[in-house]
């Protein structure tokens, strides 16, 4: 009776843990809804192992009850139960069970472990295969479509129904790449090149993270992979690859101006002009979010240029918190013109 009280005062905590774990379920930010094979065999491989765990513990505590309902001691026993230390059959018996549990366990994770190693082409697709080197800086990342000959940041395009070769790198501490929908996690690190590969069965929005500790704001260090049918995909590699026209309205074409003169393209790429210090803004337009993880709308994109650390602490993006009002008015028009797909 007592112990029954003692665990009673952590039910509700436990309920309320189980319940809250729902609120975790950000944008396809989930193990549990896997949209491509490697997520599909994680996900299949972790119901086995809870299949075959729930099974040693349904048989584990009915011998228990079992014995301790029927064996218990009486008044008047005296006599010590029979004894089986010993039991050839039993120590077998305990001994062959878990190794086959073992083997149910072992053989699928042995042939994934091969799969997820696997970072050669597929066959079907050949010379269309699309090799994207990922690096990851404190805190955004960049994304470099080298036979394309262009680079992305913070979004990346692949196409649905096609193994995608990664090679990571990392520029400065050391990060992890991954999207939960689609498959496991591998690390980027300074002077060590690895590699994965990631295929989507649907198109979709899935959400990154980065899933290793690199700074005050790793918890921000989000990306967005997006998956689109090839035809789809082949436009935007155009759109990114071709060179940015000036823009036609008179506002947008004063923040080019503004853009310019305030050396961001030192730091930010638009159509090949400029450097990769910073994620490029080629496509800045169609994002759906700013830094990673703020809604692109004209007021967060205003309070991030007019002070970064306030909302990711530790980057390295220069405040400009003296910029008058029309100059912010153009260069966001601007930033908002910076579209390759309608």
């Amino acid at each position: 009776m007592k112990l029954w009280k003692t665990a009673s005062r952590f039910l509700p905590l436990s309920f309320l843990t189980l319940f809250l774990t729902g609120c975790l379920g950000e944008e396809n930010l989930t193990a549990l809804d896997p949209k491509g094979p490697q997520a599909q065999w994680i996900y299949d491989n972790m119901i086995l192992s809870i299949i075959v765990m729930a099974l040693v513990s349904i048989v584990v505590f009915a011998i228990f009850f079992i014995i301790l309902a029927k064996y218990r001691r009486k008044p008047g026993d005296d006599e010590i139960p029979k004894q089986v230390h010993g039991n050839t059959a039993l120590e077998i018996t305990w001994t062959v069970i878990p190794i086959i549990l073992l083997v149910i366990l072992a053989v699928p994770t042995i042939t994934g472990t091969f799969m997820f190693a696997d970072t050669e082409p597929d066959p079907e697709v050949g010379d269309d295969t699309v090799y994207i080197k990922v690096t990851g800086h404190q805190f955004w990342w960049q994304f470099d479509y080298e036979n394309e000959g262009f680079t992305a940041g913070q979004d990346v395009y692949i196409p649905v129904g096609e193994k995608v070769i990664f090679e990571l790198h990392a520029q400065d501490v050391l990060h992890s790449f991954w999207v939960p929908a689609l498959g496991g996690k591998i690390d980027t690190v300074p002077g060590i090149t690895n590699h994965m590969w990631l295929e989507a069965d649907e198109p979709g929005v899935f959400k990154g993270k980065c899933a290793e500790l690199c700074g005050p704001s790793h918890a921000l260090m989000d990306f967005k992979l997006i998956a689109l049918e090839r035809d789809e995909y082949d436009a935007w590699v155009e759109g990114m690859s071709a060179e940015v026209e000036e823009p036609t309205e008179t506002l947008a074409n004063q923040g080019r101006q503004v853009f310019e003169e305030n050396s961001c393209i030192g730091c930010h790429a638009v159509g090949g002009t400029g450097t990769a210090a910073g994620p490029s803004f080629t496509n800045f337009g169609e994002r759906e979010v700013i830094a990673g993880y703020l809604e692109n709308n004209d007021e967060n994109l205003e309070a991030w240029i007019r002070d970064p650390q306030s909302l990711k602490q530790g980057n390295v993006m220069p405040a400009y918190p003296d910029m008058s009002e029309e100059d912010m008015e153009a260069l966001i028009a601007y930033l908002r013109s910076l579209k390759v797909m309608e």
